[in-house]
Parts: structure tokens; sequence; C-alpha cells
């Protein structure tokens, strides 16, 4: 097989050569990890499945080949895509590098859509972007069916894969009807991508899209660039506050939260202190929503404060830090959502602040959702590999990786690395919360929530302790050595493991299990971190300098105030183009224009992300820029 990759490469154009498209259209002399292997397959006409991080250069293994193939005389490629926002983006990007490419979504007119299949059906677009929903309407349907018989069908690039599988994070259940494109059209090449997928997920999208002989391209999970901190949420806000003012002042971010009211409530807090952020969440106004997002994509140092309706598909390469105050569903979502940080390679950071209501929450979610039985089991599993990565007190890479399957080494670069946590043997105080909850059932025949239990074990004689008459308990005052946070600790361990469940439907109320046993016998070991939620140490001071981008710190002051007109004459034209900023020239490209001052157009033609069309366009006007 790579004997035939090999010999279509020579029968190409040079033109049509991957590695010419590369550097003509995209402005970049090589391929990154293992996109040149994947661009070299597709282009053969073979299937793949591409397993790549976030930020990994994935729209190029499917661009690329959909280039080659189209100079080679078949025809447009199909990109299927489940966000109006990243479809604008990618189609925009492309125009800028000189690439013939549409899009057909809600925000068209009937006349426009007309145009644009008229198009299509002419043979003038190379990458058509669609989604789910509309390419498998019949209507849609007869007109690939037309495009086929006519070998005018290129390849069909399956973006955000993990969406066909109820296994993964983000399902949506019109990514099944694309089993239609194997069944119709065998032998057009498909290519699937996704950022995040698990073992099952991913079986699950090679069964759901009828992939099982393509080839599949996994790579490396790891972020080198992100730091985890994971911290014990006491005033979550005060927290955040503390993290963005210490570590990101005027840095782009993402801020996640479970609620609505949440997201309003923190976006209007983080006002209130000098933060520039937007709310952004499915209750909104559509308008609200999209201005909301063309700011953050658009504007530098804009926080947005999301639910998990914001993000799929934002490709701003500049995003300092993901921060949770709400704990996700799973690793693959807590991935996926962190992975919006720092796509430029640039040090970013991804933070959460979880306690003991995140973990009951969760799994009332699971328990009280209309989902089969071997579902839910699939989603506790998922869960808990969850909790194991927030209660961990070994490095977070390794455990992060280790969930895909990846084996790594420590990282230095997550909080238990940088600062390792002190461990306190927990397993006397698990037997003394389960010997309560014991004690307290048997007595009263009812379950009572965690904050009760815990007076107890203290010693508390609270109104409702003495009212039960639970101060005569055994148990009463026998852990009042302990703080409450050491005991919110121990609960959720024990809930994370299953030695005690939450009853979802009396209240939140707390009662054994089958794993409670082995605890109690002290068969099994409870051991935990000592609290980490103290503030973070402070980058800058207050009042202090704000200093200069992470891409453009090493650069002379000559080459600081050349990148900062660069940035400023770069929104100037991003905003008559109705753009984000970084769709004309990436930061790093910046970076490397001011700390290399070109006097002329040769000069820039060597610089990474600037590609023939660019330097036409814009080539001219960045001399100018830096003459001024």
């Amino acid at each position: 097989m790579a004997f035939a990759w090999t010999i279509r490469a020579i029968l190409l154009p040079p033109s049509s050569a991957p590695g010419a498209i590369l550097h003509d259209i995209f402005g970049y002399e090589r391929f990154r990890g293992p996109q040149g292997p994947i661009v070299d397959h597709v282009i053969a006409g073979g299937d793949a499945l591409v397993l790549m991080p976030t930020g990994g250069g994935k729209s190029l293994c499917y661009q690329i080949p959909a280039i080659a193939r189209q100079r080679a005389g078949h025809g447009v490629a199909i990109v299927v895509s489940p966000l109006i926002a990243l479809m604008h983006d990618q189609v925009g990007a492309l125009h800028e590098a000189g690439v013939e490419a549409e899009f057909l979504n809600s925000t068209l007119s009937g006349g426009e859509a007309n145009a644009v299949e008229k198009r299509m059906l002419r043979g003038e677009i190379t990458l058509l972007y669609a989604a789910p929903e509309r390419v498998t309407t019949p209507r849609f349907l007869a007109q690939l069916d037309s495009l086929h018989e006519r070998g005018q069908l290129s390849l069909f690039a399956i973006d955000e894969a993990h969406c066909v599988s109820q296994w993964g994070h983000d399902f949506r259940p019109e990514y099944r009807a694309l089993t239609v494109l194997h069944e119709r059209y065998a032998s057009v090449p498909r290519i699937a991508l996704t950022a995040t997928a698990d073992a099952i997920t991913r079986a699950d999208i090679v069964e759901r899209l009828q992939l099982g002989q393509a080839r599949q391209f996994v790579s490396s999970f790891d972020r080198p660039n992100i730091r985890y901190t994971i911290v014990e949420k006491k005033d979550a806000t005060a927290q955040l506050l503390r993290f963005i003012e210490g570590e990101h002042e005027s840095e782009a971010g993402i801020v996640y939260c479970q609620s609505r009211k949440r997201v309003e409530d923190i976006a209007q807090t983080l006002c209130q202190q000098g933060i520039d952020a937007l709310p952004y969440h499915a209750g909104l106004d559509a308008g609200v929503r999209q201005a909301n997002q063309d700011r953050f994509l658009r504007d530098d140092g804009v926080v947005m404060v999301a639910t998990i309706a914001f993000g799929m598909g934002i490709d701003k390469p500049d995003v300092r830090f993901v921060a949770h105050l709400d704990m996700p569903k799973n690793i693959e979502g807590y991935y996926q959502e962190t992975g919006r940080a720092g796509r430029d390679g640039l040090p970013a950071a991804a933070w959460m602040a979880y306690g003991l209501q995140d973990v009951v929450n969760q799994r009332r979610m699971i328990d009280e959702s209309p989902a089969g039985e071997d579902f839910k089991q699939v989603m506790r599993g998922k869960l808990d590999a969850l909790l194991a990565l927030a209660e961990a007190t070994d490095c977070r890479r390794v455990r992060l990786l280790g969930y895909f399957g990846e084996a790594s080494t420590p990282c230095g670069n997550c909080d238990n690395c940088v600062s390792p946590p002190q461990v306190w043997d927990g397993t006397d105080a698990a037997r003394k919360l389960l010997s309560t909850i014991y004690r307290v059932q048997q007595q009263s025949g009812i379950s009572f929530g965690a904050g009760h239990v815990m007076d107890i074990l203290r010693g508390k004689k609270t109104e409702k302790v003495t009212q039960f008459g639970h101060e005569r308990l055994s148990t009463f005052g026998i852990g009042a050595e302990l703080s409450e946070a050491q005991l919110r600790g121990v609960l959720r361990q024990l809930i994370a493991t299953g030695a005690l469940a939450v009853d979802a439907q009396a209240f939140n109320t707390l009662r054994l299990t089958d794993g409670s046993r082995a605890v109690l016998k002290g068969e099994t070991a409870v051991r935990l971190r000592e609290s980490v939620s103290q503030p973070a140490a402070s980058r800058r001071r207050s009042g202090s300098a704000k200093a200069a981008p992470a891409v453009a710190a090493g650069l002379t002051d000559a080459g600081q105030s050349r990148f900062t007109a660069l940035k400023a004459w770069r929104a100037e034209v991003a905003r008559a183009h109705n753009l984000p900023a970084y769709v004309i020239f990436h930061d790093a490209t910046l970076a490397a224009i001011a700390a290399l001052a070109p006097q002329t157009l040769d000069d820039l033609q060597g610089i990474s992300g600037i590609g023939a069309k660019k330097l036409e366009a814009y080539g001219a006007e960045v001399l100018r820029v830096l003459d001024a």
C-alpha cells in the first residue's frame, strides 16, 4: 500500500503534491506529527479514522487531500461539520488562503443556498461544509449522486466524529444517518476526525460509520503546554477570581459552569471586578449568543463564561486558560474542553474547582436519566475515572493519558508535580463516617445528608442532632479532631469508589452499599490529599506592568513595538473582512515578522504561516506597517 501512495504522489502534478500545497497555500514548511502519512493515505483514496488533540492540525488532514484530489480531477470534497460558527471560520480561512470553499447552512437565504449548490454541481468549489442534517436530505443526496456519476466527489470528511457515538461526550443522533455515505458512495474516501475518544467510543465510531477497513491514526493525546490544576472547592467564585487576576490578567479564557443561572452570575461578577467577561448558554437569544461568540473570537482578552453549549469547533488559538467551576460528566468532556486552551502551543492552564456537591450532582444525573442500566453503568465508570483524576495525588497527566490508553511519565507541569500534595491516611475517618451512617439509620430508620452526619461525628449539638437524639449515638464526637474539609474529602472518595451512595430520591441522603463492608472491616485503605485550594502564587503583582503575550515574550523592545503595531493592523483587517484576527495571521506569525523585521516581500516569503495568497494580499501592507 505504501508503494501505491508513492506512485500516486509521483503522478500528481507538482503543484498538487502535498508538500507544495502545504507551503504554497498554507505557508508551512513541513507537516507536524502524523499529518503527512494521513494526507498521503487519503489522497491515494484510503479511508481513515484520525484521533488528534485539539490544536494538532486536524483540518489540514482533509483540506490538503481535498485540494490535491480536486486538482487531479476528482471534484468537490464534502466536509460534515456540526457547527455554523466553525463552518464560517474554516471557509473564511480558506478564502484567505486562496481556496474555493463554501458552506450550506441556515444563515443562507434560499437564493444564496441555490447559488452555492449550482457552483458545487459545476465543479467550482474545492470544499463544501454542511451539517449532517443537510447532507442526508433526499435533495442533497440526489446532488451527490449526480456528482458521483460524473466522478466529481473527491472525499467525505466527518469532523467531530465522536458525535456519532452514544458513549461520546457530545452524542448527536443525526450523525447516525451518515452511514449512508458508505452505503451509497463506497468508492469515495472518507476521513473521520475527532480530538477525543476512548477505546469504547473509538470502536463505536468505527461501527456506526462503517470504517472497519479504515486505517486508524492515533496521535499522542498529550498537550504538554497545558498545566492541569484541580483544587478543592471552598468559595469557588473567589478562587476563580484569584486564579484569573493572579495568573491570567487581560488574557482570553473560558469558564465553564453547569447551569445557565450560574453562567450569568459569574459573568456579572467578573465584569464587576474589571474583567471583560461575556455569558453564553442555550437560553440566551440567538443573536446575543452570536454577538458574544464573535466578540470572544475577534477581540483580545475576553473571558467567555459558558455552559458546554459553547466551545466545539472554537479555533481561537490564544485562549490562555480554561476553568471549570463545576465538574464535567467524564474525562472525554474534560479533555475536550480543556483542550481549547493553548492551541498555539504556548503555555496555557486548565484549572478546575470541585467538591462533594459536584460528585452528588453527577451521580444523581446518571441515576435519574431514562437510559438503560447498561448505559448508566458505562457512564458511572466514566465519572469514576474523572473523580479518580480529581482526587489523584500523583501526576495528573499520567492519569489523563492513561485513560486514553497512552503510557507516560510524570510531566513536571501539573499541580501535583509542581507542588506534590501532602497525603494522609483517611481509613480510620472513613470507618467512623460509615459507622455513624449505619447507627443513624439503625436508630432512626431513615437516612440523613452529609452535613448532619458530619455534625454527629464531630460532636456538634445542633438543633437537628438533639431533635433526633443523635447525641446519644456511640459515634457522637468520635471524629472531633477531623475538620469539615477532611471529612468532605473522605465522603468524596467513598462516593467515588462506590463505598457510599447518595439517594437522589430522598433529598441527597447517604446510604451504605455492598462496597461499604470492606472499608468498615479495614480491608480497603482510604488515602487522601490535603487541601490544595490555597490561592495560587501570582505571576504578576497588582499594579505591575502587564506582561507581554507569551508568543512575544522573547522579542526586543523594538520587536515588541513592531508586534503591537502588527496586531493593531491585523485587528483592522479582521474587522473589515468580518473574520477573527487569527484567520488573517496567527500571533506566532506576527511575532516571527516582528523578530525578523523584513524589508522586502522576499524576506516575508519564508515566514511560517504566510502562503502565496496571503503574501500577495497583505505583504505590501505588512512592510508598510513595519516602516511606519
